[in-house]
């Protein structure tokens, strides 16, 4: 077997090197004084490649204007631009930027079209060394692709394959790849189907992006993201790895941290019991979900048992139970609370999005089972909340739209009343 390395500036990724640690500034890229400071607090953090949102010239000309400060402080962290529709925009950045992350199927509704000028970006890519991340999203597959395939991990394999073959064609091998999902199993088993895909059709291994999407916050985003992240890492897989929070993004690099600390370790094999000790209670919920959760996730285990210490106490029985709720939940097992996908916020986000989960948390509590997606801006709604029963997605000016399922039900809301009627439409609804 080939296994293949990316290049991200000063970082390597692949397989034999060390997993990196990433993540995404939620400031705005114009706001180029915020930009800078959140990636000098990533960077003290232990973040080794930071990620902005780049969605037009003018925020690669900030890009390249952030980069120059950061090189100029002595802080050559790689910097990868976020392009999603606009290829226009990816050649420039991959002038300016040390990787950029695609969807190349976004580049035009004319497939055609799209591979050209993913061709375009490739010959750019190579003239200046930079590298690219190929990301595709459950829920975000064109039409092409869910009309053969499904919107199933199947279909994102096929589609990442597609792509990944032009790049084969060209000889462009400065390639990382992701398939993320905001659903713990369509995660792991797309990555898995990749990895055996890449293996078995091309005899060669690409390096792997992983990560749950749109995990959410505080206790149940950190245990999601354990579950995925972590069976994937318990099998091999998985070359840089982030954690997606709807917070500050510099609480997702110790939770990253640990992860990759752990990888490729196992349980000792005690049946259904478990035993724990950690420092911190967030060293626990990570460590208790790395432990237990790919079992719970593949079916191998139905129930448990665990005694844990936190900080020398022991956990109260509640405790674990609040514990064992939540990630049985995060493994798709049983649902006891409602379900929230929330992205993690970026510069294309004009809301405080991180307040605006917690009163849709506060307001939808009693929704028991409920699949509710908090989104900031329309890139990310509708296609990255593909599970999601209802959706609360940020128009910008102050309006909202709200979904039912992948249908706008009401837009241009006031944010002000957007919680309010959301609660609404879910309670004539169920």
């Amino acid at each position: 077997m080939k296994y293949i390395s990316c290049k991200i500036g000063g970082v390597t990724i692949g397989h034999g090197h060390p997993i990196a640690v990433q993540s995404m500034c939620d400031t705005d890229t114009l706001d180029i004084d915020a930009s800078v400071a959140q990636c000098v607090a990533l960077q003290k953090a232990g973040c080794q490649i930071i990620r902005l949102t780049t969605q037009g010239l003018r925020q690669v000309e900030a890009l390249g204007q952030i980069k120059s400060r950061l090189r100029a402080m002595g802080i050559a962290t790689p910097l990868v631009a976020d392009i999603h529709f606009s290829a226009d925009a990816a050649l420039a950045a991959a002038r300016v930027a040390d990787k950029v992350r695609i969807n190349p199927g976004n580049f035009s509704r004319d497939h055609a079209v799209a591979m050209e000028k993913f061709a375009q970006l490739l010959q750019v890519c190579r003239e200046c060394g930079t590298a690219i991340r190929i990301g595709l999203n459950h829920g975000s597959l064109g039409e092409r692709i869910t009309s053969t395939w499904g919107d199933t991990p199947l279909g994102m394999v096929r589609a990442v394959m597609e792509w990944l073959q032009v790049c084969i064609d060209h000889d462009f091998y400065n390639l990382t790849l992701s398939l993320k999902s905001s659903n713990t199993k369509v995660m792991a088993d797309a990555y898995r189907l990749l990895h055996k895909t890449m293996a078995d059709e091309l005899g060669m291994v690409f390096p792997l992006h992983v990560g749950v999407t749109e995990a959410g916050a505080g206790d149940t985003g950190r245990i999601k993201s354990a579950v995925g992240i972590g069976t994937l890492l318990r099998e091999g897989i998985g070359d840089t790895i982030r954690v997606s929070l709807t917070e500050n993004p510099v609480n997702e690099i110790p939770v990253a941290a640990m992860l990759r600390d752990l990888a490729g370790q196992k349980p000792v094999d005690g049946g259904s019991s478990f035993a724990l000790s950690a420092a911190t209670r967030e060293e626990f919920l990570v460590k208790a979900s790395y432990m237990i959760g790919p079992d719970l996730l593949d079916g191998r285990l139905d129930d448990f048992s665990l005694k844990a210490t936190v900080a020398g106490r022991e956990l109260s029985q509640a405790e674990v139970a609040s514990f064992k709720d939540d990630l049985m939940q995060a493994c798709r097992r049983r649902f006891t609370k409602p379900e929230y996908i929330a992205c993690p916020g970026c510069g294309r986000t004009l809301y405080n999005i991180q307040s605006l989960l917690q009163q849709v948390m506060e307001a939808t509590s009693e929704f028991a089972g409920v699949k509710i997606a908090v989104m900031g801006c329309i890139v990310n709604g509708p296609g990255e909340m593909a599970d999601a029963d209802f959706g609360y997605v940020g128009e910008g000016g102050g309006r909202v739209t709200l979904y039912k399922g992948k249908t706008p039900v009401m837009r241009g809301i006031p944010q002000e009343e957007g919680v309010e009627k959301l609660v609404k439409l879910i309670k004539d609804n169920i």
